[in-house]
């Protein structure tokens, strides 16, 4: 009798780590099927802008790209809101199964200290596929100023603490950052003038009630080239293309500055590995296609496509510096 139970708790034993096994056969097997035959459904990718910003303009034909390689919809929403941080949250806690994917700005990096509480952690809470472009901004002034270089600028504000102010898209904005940056690593004083946007910002330098312009080279070149501002310098730290003559204020003295927007991909965290890898051959291989970057090349954009762990100590390097010049400058929100 007793040999016979225990002839029944090993068949039990057994059929029971059998049991065990082909369940864990049969799982693995599910979860490699699942990632070969990612994705089955559609892809939903999150801007956190609204519809014609530049970030928009370039992550529509990114969708339409990986719509043809990937074989299902990838299709742009754009959740615009509390500084990018509507749509930071609304990808930071969607589902990690490669169906949300998201694109990250300069805004991931300044309003972690910009903002005394952000809904979501933007480290902890994304995965990092590449950054696909960077754009630099331009620095301009009122031609009535006897200002033709960085240094002539700087000499000049120091000799009148506080009588120069310099105009942006609006506070906490990347170049109203880039004014900061600038007063800090030139010992000068500047007073910040904000607007809603950047036409009013490049009106009121125009007219001369502000004598410095930080913002965006496309809609401040036709100025430039009329005669209406005179443009000191790119903020990186290479020339751009489409305007190769103007030099960088690396060149004309400030070693390192380099300010801008930048524009990449991220997933929430704990998605897959490998459709993280594929994600990343996918849009790096896109952003070379002539058609995909045409539309921000003539904001001098510098295409990137880093792997994921490149963009992720990028990302988390851009989270320091600006986090230093937000408390330096006390910049506060609207």
């Amino acid at each position: 009798m007793s040999k016979f139970l225990n002839t029944k708790l090993d068949r039990r034993n057994f059929l029971s780590l059998s049991s065990s096994a082909c369940g864990l056969f049969y799982l693995n097997a599910f979860k490699a099927s699942a990632a070969d035959i990612y994705p089955n459904k559609s892809i939903k990718f999150i801007v956190p802008y609204a519809p014609g910003g530049g970030s928009d303009i370039l992550a529509r034909p990114v969708a339409a790209k990986l719509t043809e390689s990937l074989g299902k919809a990838v299709f742009v929403e754009n959740h615009a809101g509390s500084g990018t941080n509507l749509g930071s949250d609304l990808a930071a806690h969607s589902p990690a199964d490669g169906y949300t994917l998201f694109m990250p700005t300069i805004a991931n990096a300044i309003n972690p200290t910009l903002y005394p509480k952000l809904p979501y952690d933007p480290i902890k809470d994304f995965s990092y596929i590449t950054n696909i472009a960077k754009v630099p901004g331009i620095l301009c002034i009122n031609p009535s100023l006897p200002i033709n270089s960085v240094q002539d600028l700087i000499a000049y504000a120091r000799s009148k603490p506080g009588k120069l102010s310099f105009s942006s898209a609006g506070n906490g904005s990347p170049h109203h950052l880039a004014g900061e940056l600038f007063k800090i690593m030139t010992n000068t004083n500047m007073i910040h003038i904000p607007y809603k946007g950047a036409t009013p910002a490049l009106n009121d330098v125009l007219a001369g009630h502000v004598q410095v312009y930080f913002g965006s080279i496309v809609p401040a070149m036709p100025h430039v080239k009329s005669g209406g501002l005179r443009a000191i310098g790119v903020t990186s730290l290479r020339r751009v293309s489409s305007v190769p003559d103007l030099p960088t204020l690396d060149e004309q003295g400030l070693k390192g500055f380099e300010t801008g927007s930048w524009f990449g991909v991220a997933v929430p965290s704990g998605t897959s590995k490998d459709i993280v890898q594929l994600l990343n051959r996918e849009i790096v291989r896109i952003i070379k296609i002539p058609e995909v970057i045409a539309p921000i090349a003539a904001e001098g954009a510098d295409f990137v496509g880093d792997s994921p762990e490149e963009f992720t100590k990028f990302v988390k390097d851009e989270i320091v510096k600006w986090g230093k010049v937000v408390k330096i400058s006390g910049a506060k929100i609207d």
